[in-house]
C-alpha cells in the first residue's frame, strides 16, 4: 500500500487543482470565484448544505475517489472543522493517477474549489461533525459525476 502524508493546504500548492477559499484579513469581500466552472448550458447551479460524520479512524485509508467532469466543486465550512483535500492527476487511461496524489490538511477557516474533471477523494472530516455549503453545477443526466474504485487503497497519514 502506497502512503503519503498530508501538508497545510496552501493556495499555490493547492493551485493546479483549484482555489483555496480565505475570507480576507481586513474587513470586506474576496471574490472566490476563478475556479467557478461549468462545461455544460443545459446544466442548472447547484447550492446543498451537508453534514458529514467524522472518519472512524486515522490514518485514512482512501479506497474511492469521484470528479465532475463538467463542474467546479466548492466547499466552504459553516462551522470551523479540519478536513482532508486529497487530490490526484489525471492518468492517461482517465483514471486518478494514485502515484501522484497529493493530500492537504484545510483549516475550518478555508474552503476549497476543485477545478472540472480533478479526481478527489470524498469530503473527509477529521475530529468531529462538519457542515459545509457546496456550489456545482448539475446537469440531471447521470454524468454529474463520477466514481473511481481504486485498486489499492492509499494511505494518508497526518502531521503531529
Amino acid at each position: 500500500m502506497h502512503t503519503i502524508k498530508a501538508e497545510p493546504l496552501t493556495a499555490a500548492d493547492f493551485a493546479p487543482y483549484g482555489e483555496v477559499l480565505e475570507a480576507p484579513a481586513e474587513f470586506g469581500r474576496v471574490h472566490c470565484d476563478g475556479s467557478l466552472s461549468n462545461g455544460r448550458a443545459a446544466a442548472r447551479p447547484s447550492l446543498s448544505i451537508a453534514h458529514v460524520k467524522p472518519v472512524d479512524a486515522l490514518p485514512l485509508r482512501a479506497v474511492m475517489m469521484e470528479r465532475h467532469e463538467f463542474s467546479s466543486q466548492s466547499f466552504v465550512p459553516l462551522e470551523p472543522v479540519r478536513y482532508l483535500v486529497l487530490v490526484a492527476p489525471t492518468a492517461a487511461d482517465g483514471r486518478p493517477d494514485m502515484s501522484a496524489a497529493r493530500a492537504f490538511l484545510a483549516s475550518g477557516q478555508q474552503g476549497i474549489t476543485y477545478r472540472q474533471d480533478v479526481w478527489h477523494h470524498p469530503m473527509t472530516v477529521l475530529d468531529r461533525p462538519g457542515r459545509f455549503a457546496i456550489v456545482m453545477w448539475l446537469g440531471g443526466d447521470g454524468k454529474d459525476e463520477e466514481f473511481h474504485k481504486l485498486a489499492e487503497p492509499l494511505e494518508v497519514v497526518f502531521p503531529a
